[in-house]
């Protein structure tokens, strides 16, 4: 776990996901790319061929007009992938016979953003070349695998966490009424500014700092950049009470940070990471809150982090939503941090009840 990549997905997005083979056959795992040919970022920056990786479970049903009504897209964090979703306290509670979101009844799509994943990246071979991308070009990106590689035309739900949560935001105020409902856990939707920035702009500038990074051209990873980086990321994605549970001793916790260190640079790429991070830079949908009219779902914990409940922004932001409902959930043994997302036992009942109320 505690190598950095390990702990960019474990920490921030909870990833692990299963192989496809020890997927239950009745949900149809399978997985994808979809190339859109002369991409265009938004800052004038074009891409001759983006791949976007995607995995779906289920199968799509179509109305006689051959539209998708049961489609489900749910997005990962920062660091993550689609499979992240793929693990049992998410996927063993939502996607069972019964569950929420039953693989049998809904056809999920799980994208792997730009940047992540099997999808393009700057580890690819362009380095600090890739083109600059932002929230706003990966939710574009995922609008055109939808719509172009998938053929779906609509949206029973978008459920997104961490940066997925933010993507969730973008999507509502980009492609209004694209999704019947939205929910996004874990995040805000207001401008990456004060310690949510910082902690950031230090994970960026700690590997730029490193003599090893080459501006980007590294022979090896820049080991002592990354170890830098994988403190700050364990901090920010940390939960205090499960934290005390699992290193209840000086001991136990300092063993953690050796290993941590020790393994800051196995499977991770500074420069994707990087862009990873820094994606978030020009996110803000604070002002377009109004024109969301569909239901929502917003959902935070009270001991994360990244996301603190003291800022208060929630309270003033979550009126503006038409149709918003926004649910603090009360740190306790049963929350993890800002990973509380994909702790899907937590607030399962809350999403069955928005599926509910969009029904139609």
């Amino acid at each position: 776990m505690m190598r950095l990549a390990a702990a960019v997905i474990s920490l921030l997005a909870l990833a692990g996901a299963a192989s496809a083979e020890a997927l239950p056959a009745a949900w149809h795992a399978r997985e994808g790319d979809y190339v859109a040919k002369d991409f265009h970022f938004k800052n004038g920056e074009v891409l001759p061929e983006l791949r976007q990786h995607y995995r779906t479970l289920g199968e799509p049903k179509r109305d006689a007009a051959g539209h998708v009504t049961n489609a489900v897209m749910i997005l990962h964090g920062t660091g993550g992938n689609g499979g992240s979703f793929i693990r049992p306290v998410f996927s063993d509670v939502l996607f069972k016979p019964g569950g929420v979101l039953d693989a049998q009844k809904y056809f999920i799509i799980l994208p792997d953003g730009i940047g992540h994943g099997k999808s393009s990246k700057p580890s690819d071979g362009m380095h600090m070349r890739f083109p600059k991308y932002d929230y706003a070009d990966m939710v574009a990106a995922q609008h055109a695998l939808l719509v172009d590689g998938l053929k779906v035309d609509g949206l029973r739900l978008i459920l997104g966490t961490s940066m997925g949560c933010m993507h969730a935001f973008v999507w509502g105020e980009t492609y209004p009424g694209f999704s019947r409902s939205l929910a996004p856990f874990a995040c805000l939707p207001t401008a990456i500014a004060g310690r949510n920035r910082l902690w950031r702009a230090l994970a960026i500038q700690s590997i730029e700092k490193d003599p090893a990074w080459e501006g980007g051209e590294y022979k090896a990873e820049p080991v002592e950049g990354l170890r830098a980086t994988a403190i700050l990321l364990a901090l920010a994605g940390s939960a205090p009470i499960q934290m005390q549970k699992d290193l209840p001793t000086r001991a136990a916790a300092d063993a953690q940070a050796a290993r941590l260190l020790d393994n800051a640079a196995n499977g991770a790429d500074a420069n994707d990471l990087i862009y990873q991070v820094d994606a978030s830079r020009t996110y803000d949908p604070s002002a377009g809150l109004e024109t969301i009219t569909v239901p929502v779902l917003w959902i935070n914990s009270a001991d994360d982090f990244i996301n603190p409940p003291e800022l208060a922004i929630a309270e003033t932001m979550a009126p503006r939503l038409k149709h918003g409902r926004f649910v603090l959930v009360p740190a306790s043994d049963k929350t993890h941090g800002h990973g509380t997302h994909t702790w899907a036992s937590v607030w399962e009942k809350d999403l069955a009840n928005l599926m509910a109320q969009s029904e139609r």
